[in-house]
């Protein structure tokens, strides 16, 4: 059986052997869909392209969609209320930004990008009730998601339920044998096969990828802020892979990394024997960040993690970043002190860290307990917010 097949895989519907058959008599046609809703990637988004550029280094026909014509209504996957609706201006530049941040993984010289708007837009009144013609409602009323919203009396609009027929209707446009996505999108790849049996007679398999795990345990995800993203600076990306809980670690090399299996098992196995997840999951970081960034940053991020995070060291000066205390005086004369808008975090995430103990000042590792502690803190004053992140403050009177 192919690896492309197994590993990194949660299910291939019909079947995995039928798919390694047809794989075994000729090359495929398959793609992955994405949605640009935004421009911003993490490690969650890149199980699926991984899986396809493995596809398109074996010699097949690989094609990434971009969902503009869908994206106009919006996947109702995992939501809770309607998305909103983008401009195509918006969408081409959201697809740009996820092209340059999707290179660190796709070699585009190997990929065919395509559209749907290309065809979606042309469909006419009765095309649309031709598409409409081969499901039910009660069929597009199966998911979960609907179903929750049924029983919570949250609105279910109209285009909502149609989503996964306009993206099935991809396979068919496509003539595809094979869709990637997420294990969140088998629903909508079904339906895509359904409309590929009765629109051309023709088998479409279905393979679904793992979700993978945040930071913090729950799923990845940027409304989380439990992510890692593709473009994070190598100190921050090691750092953050450092933080994975340790049961996330032999999955994190198996979907994300080109270890050998016999690797990972065997680390997997020492694990289970007793041996600290601690350098495991140093090789995991190291490997990560080497395959996203190159090797010398790689190794510079693991000194840096043991620097400051195992030793408590301080950073070099260079890479503490201003953090502006203001001083404005009110229209009685009152002179007050503020916290200036900062690009990272706001005022209110400030004041969440400082609860939560996690604003220390250096080199003591004093806890800053309270705002008003903070504003009475001295230029030049140097602070660490968190396990990485390293300020000084700046007042300006």
């Amino acid at each position: 059986m192919p690896d492309v097949l197994s590993r990194g895989v949660s299910e291939i519907l019909p079947s995995q052997d039928s798919l390694a058959k047809l794989m075994s008599e000729r090359k495929i046609r398959l793609y992955l869909g994405i949605d640009p809703t935004g421009s911003f990637l993490h490690l969650g988004h890149a199980v699926g392209l991984r899986k396809l550029q493995q596809f398109a280094k074996l010699g097949h026909q690989v094609i990434l969609l971009v969902g503009n014509g869908t994206v106009k209504i919006g996947d109702p996957t995992g939501r809770d209320e309607s998305r909103p609706v983008l401009d195509d201006a918006t969408i081409e530049e959201n697809f740009q930004h996820w092209k340059a941040q999707a290179s660190k993984i796709l070699d585009f010289s190997l990929i065919e990008v395509r559209y749907n708007g290309d065809w979606l837009d042309k469909l006419n009144y009765a095309d649309i009730v031709k598409l409409l013609a081969k499901t039910t409602v009660q069929q597009l009323l199966e998911r979960d998601m609907f179903q929750k919203r049924m029983q919570q009396g949250l609105p279910i609009h109209g285009h909502e339920i149609i989503y996964p027929l306009l993206q099935g209707y991809d396979s068919v446009a496509m003539d595809v044998d094979l869709e990637i996505g997420g294990s969140d999108q088998t629903f909508n790849m079904l339906m895509g096969r359904q409309l590929q049996q009765q629109y051309h007679q023709k088998e479409k398999w279905v393979m679904s990828t793992p979700l993978i795990e945040g930071t913090d345990g729950r799923k990845m995800s940027k409304s989380f802020n439990n992510y890692v993203a593709l473009t994070d600076p190598a100190n921050d990306m090691y750092g953050k892979l450092m933080s994975i809980k340790d049961e996330l670690i032999i999955k994190y090399f198996e979907v994300l990394t080109d270890l050998e299996m016999t690797e990972i098992e065997a680390m997997s196995s020492a694990m289970q024997n007793g041996d600290n997840p601690m350098e495991f999951k140093k090789k995991l970081a190291f490997t990560i960040t080497k395959d996203l960034h190159d090797e010398q940053q790689a190794l510079a991020a693991a000194d840096f993690f043991t620097q400051t995070v195992q030793n408590n060291e301080m950073p070099a000066e260079e890479l503490f970043e201003n953090l502006i205390i203001q001083t404005i005086t009110k229209t009685d004369g009152q002179k007050l002190r503020t916290i200036a808008p900062h690009p990272k975090f706001s005022s209110a995430e400030l004041n969440r860290r400082i609860e939560q103990g996690a604003v220390k000042l250096l080199p003591s590792l004093k806890k800053i307990t309270s705002r008003a502690e903070f504003l009475a803190l001295q230029n030049g004053s140097k602070l660490q917010l968190g396990k990485r992140d390293w300020y000084k403050i700046k007042i300006e009177d």
